[in-house]
């Protein structure tokens, strides 16, 4: 069970995102899983009335949330998706690798944004950092077959700042949760510090670090959020304590924690518990989720 999933904030073009990922990643679909309400909604909203709100993609298994919503955030590049491509997985080897790997780095190219040349590289013989035309960014990745075999996606934090945050992050995240722990870890140079390159598990999820430095104009924001499935109010409560640390951005289950990254704690069965009247109206209202009084 994947009991982490990253959201995508989107801005009131969630369903063409969902199409368009559907249509570029392997092994991908998209499904509608919620809507608007048609009534009783706040003005802010007012527009979406009856609209699409949740689009779940899924990436050879691999479940990623659209959140159809307004303008006021958009992802960056603090996290962003590594898409492994290992030759093992195709019947044509490496050769059908590399073409699927163009073939996703043209589309995603196509009103987006270039931030590494698609290209040969120390880590990998074909390498290239896109972000798409809704924000998102994708590291596409051809692996080694002969190395440790990796999911098809790990998503990637990138601290930026003049301090390094990364082995801190790391830290604290794997205490936080159960079946975590620290894999490959790369120290940075020894001028600089901070973490060159990390791997980690958190909730049996692979998941990659690494200290990007001063320098750079963006950060962690709500346009890419963190969404962890709780099956009990206990877990919910002490997700929360644990990592909400800015109260005004407490809001409906959304939190910003010590690094700056936007987190929801929610329950499992959230889809659901939605479908109870009034449950939308009442869940604006909530800062943490209380699940009796929804």
């Amino acid at each position: 069970m994947q009991r982490i999933v990253p959201n995508v904030w989107c801005q009131g073009n969630a369903d063409d995102a969902g199409s368009f990922y559907a249509a570029i990643l392997p092994d991908a679909s998209a499904e509608v899983v919620a809507s608007y309400p048609t009534e009783n909604i706040p003005d802010f909203q007012r527009e979406l009335a009856g609209k699409t709100l949740v689009v779940d993609v899924s990436v050879s298994g691999y479940r990623i949330r659209l959140i159809n919503a307004g303008s006021e955030y958009r992802p960056t590049p603090a996290l962003s998706f590594i898409v492994n491509m290992d030759p093992l997985l195709f019947d044509g080897g490496e050769e059908e690798a590399r073409a699927r790997i163009a073939r996703m780095w043209g589309a995603f190219l196509d009103g987006g944004e270039e931030r590494m040349p698609l290209g040969e590289y120390p880590h990998s013989k074909l390498y290239g950092w896109v972000e798409d035309r809704f924000g998102v960014n994708w590291q596409l990745m051809l692996t080694d077959p002969a190395g440790e075999p990796r999911p098809l996606i790990i998503p990637q934090f990138l601290f930026t700042g003049p301090a390094p945050q990364a082995q801190a992050a790391i830290d604290f995240y794997t205490a936080l949760l159960p079946d975590s722990a620290l894999g490959m870890f790369i120290a940075g140079p020894e001028e600089t510090g901070g973490v060159l390159f990390a791997e980690f598990t958190l909730a049996g999820q692979w998941f990659s670090a690494m200290d990007a430095g001063a320098g750079h104009d963006f950060s962690f924001t709500p346009g890419l959020s963190l969404e962890v499935d709780c099956t009990e109010q206990e877990q919910i409560d002490a997700l929360w304590d644990a990592l909400s640390t800015v109260p005004e951005a407490e809001q409906c289950g959304w939190l910003v924690d010590q690094f700056g990254v936007s987190w929801q704690i929610v329950p499992e069965n959230m889809g659901s518990l939605m479908q109870h009247p009034g449950a939308y109206q009442r869940m604006l209202s909530m800062k943490k989720i209380i699940i009796a009084d929804l």
